[in-house]
């Protein structure tokens, strides 16, 4: 009977359509963007990365703890992990609709931090993030130098410490990541043949590197309690973290017997370079940053 109604009525039909559609537009610029339904379900993603490890080792040591624990957090729909060569890991959980980002983030968060004692220690130093972001890019710009003048480190440092958290700022975005080389790291290219001569690990290097590469607190000089008559009272600042790679080449590896010191250099090449080179990153056959944006859920 209604639609009867409206059919035999054309005319009025049409003006009623017309309304409608008028209230509609009027609404749709009107309504704050708080008060769209949620299509999409909201997502937490979880990032960490265990250098030299391969997927296999990666999905043993952190995939593992870290399902176990965030399996099961209330409001999960689903997850999906990925388990890289290149020794990252990044896992994505998918929420009901509706479900309160933040506080999903805080209980997720809480998970991984029950999983991270039975994580590796390199993962650990490294940590896990955890962030409220969409899994699939919203923009991918690419950052390149035209006359060809800057090399893809220079550009992927440049994008990582200029472009990256301009970028994270923009209302909207979720996370930015830099793909290439990514930010300059001091690199030790050792000699097999000159550490078994010496009857050396890389793990003695390491050790030697993190023992003397460091930022130490000097402390005060007159400071209470200062003998009496102390005027001053000043702070002592010491050489912190090494930045050359004429500093890297002189820390001292091994004592001899004789006082002999072994450095670096005497093992090792050191240069200036990349933190990784696992992934390269071009643009129309150019060397290019490239600088992936992912929405804010």
């Amino acid at each position: 009977m209604l639609s009867r109604f409206f059919i035999q009525r054309p005319i009025f039909a049409a003006v009623v359509s017309i309304v409608i559609v008028t209230m509609g537009l009027a609404a749709l610029v009107a309504l704050p963007i708080a008060q769209y339904p949620d299509l999409a379900p909201p997502s937490i993603a979880v990032n960490a990365n265990y250098p030299g490890a391969d997927a296999t080792v990666v999905a043993d040591t952190v995939a593992a703890p870290i399902e176990q624990e965030v399996n099961g957090v209330e409001g999960m729909l689903y997850m999906s992990s990925v388990s890289a060569g290149d020794g990252s890991y990044a896992l994505t959980i998918t929420f009901a609709p509706g479900t309160d980002l933040d506080i999903a983030s805080v209980q997720v968060q809480n998970r991984v931090a029950a999983a991270e004692p039975r994580l590796p220690e390199d993962v650990r130093r490294l940590g896990v993030k955890t962030n409220k972001k969409m899994p699939d890019f919203a923009q991918m710009v690419s950052v390149f130098s035209p006359g060809g003048t800057f090399d893809d480190v220079y550009l992927s440092n440049f994008a990582t410490l200029r472009l990256r958290d301009e970028i994270k700022r923009i209302d909207g975005v979720g996370d930015a990541t830099v793909f290439g080389a990514a930010e300059y790291a001091m690199r030790l290219w050792l000699d097999p043949a000159k550490l078994e001569a010496r009857d050396l690990v890389p793990g003695d290097v390491v050790n030697a590197i993190r023992e003397q590469n460091v930022q130490v607190a000097a402390g005060k000089v007159g400071e209470d309690p200062a003998p009496a008559g102390t005027p001053f009272e000043l702070s002592v600042s010491t050489k912190g973290r090494l930045q050359t790679v004429e500093e890297f080449g002189e820390l001292v590896v091994r004592t001899g017997d004789d006082g002999r010191l072994l450095r670096v250099r005497d093992i090792a090449r050191v240069e200036l370079g990349a933190q990784n080179y696992t992934i390269g990153s071009n643009l129309d056959g150019r060397p290019a940053a490239n600088i992936g944006i992912y929405q804010l859920p």
